[in-house]
């Protein structure tokens, strides 16, 4: 009987809620179905139902106390599904953390990162910390830090990024490229140069451009200044001469 109800709610709930919420949904029917046909089964044997409330009260309270933060964790689980910042398979920053959505679980959400590493935030972390969902849109805008030396053209920079962007593949024309001095730097002029692109490819378009930044300043003469430090060995000094009572000349 119960496992036809749970055929019966995963039919219901099919395409009409995300795959992680029809999943606690099912769940959530299951574990209800449990508890009354368990809740029946003991009636049917003559145990009191009143009591046995009573002394699940009474353990509750215990449990209570120590299950606070699964408590807090399921609450926030459930806030995460209804709210939806992410789902099943979107790429996130959580608390410094990168990695691809695998799951979102009653306690916790599990998290594979980029290195094949398995991250398990807890749902409160979740709810409590600055949540970035990096595959939301379908582009997103790749700024890139552009450093140059006082004494170049900055006009001839700006066309110089324009034509990287104009003829770089994978960049979208829609919206148009940034291109703006941003910083007077203690030995460069900075730009941010920013380029719009498809999600996808953000790794591929970040790695493309900083090659083409690098190929056409070097082509074009433009010098890309790097701190450096100039040392001074100072003047050879004359020798120091000891004498007998051990005062020293020079």
């Amino acid at each position: 009987m119960i496992v036809l109800l749970k055929k019966l709610t995963k039919r219901i709930v099919t395409n009409r809620f995300s795959p992680q919420s029809e999943l606690l949904i099912v769940r959530f029917v299951y574990y209800l179905s449990m508890l009354i046909l368990l809740v029946s089964v003991l009636n049917e044997f003559g145990f009191k139902l009143s009591a046995l409330l009573g002394a699940a009260g009474v353990v509750g309270i215990a449990i209570g106390f120590a299950s606070q933060t699964s408590v807090s964790n399921i609450i926030s689980g459930i806030f995460l599904i209804s709210e939806k910042p992410f789902v099943a398979g979107d790429f996130i920053e959580v608390a410094g953390i990168r990695g691809t959505v695998e799951s979102i679980d009653l306690l916790s959400l599990k998290l594979k990162t980029p290195d094949n590493q398995f991250v398990r935030v807890p749902n409160e972390t979740m709810i409590k910390t600055e949540v970035i969902n990096l595959t939301r849109f379908p582009s997103r805008r790749i700024n890139i830090k552009v450093s140059v030396a006082y004494k170049e053209d900055l006009n001839k920079v700006c066309r110089l990024l324009e034509e990287i962007a104009a003829s770089e593949p994978l960049a979208l024309k829609e919206p148009a490229p940034l291109i703006a001095v941003d910083d007077f730097g203690p030995y460069s002029v900075d730009f941010l140069f920013g380029v719009w692109g498809k999600t996808d490819d953000y790794i591929d378009l970040k790695s493309s451009l900083m090659i083409r930044i690098k190929e056409t300043l070097n082509t074009n003469n433009v010098e890309i200044p790097f701190p450096h430090v100039s040392l001074y060995a100072g003047e050879a000094s004359k020798p120091i001469i000891i004498n007998n009572e051990g005062s020293a000349n020079t």
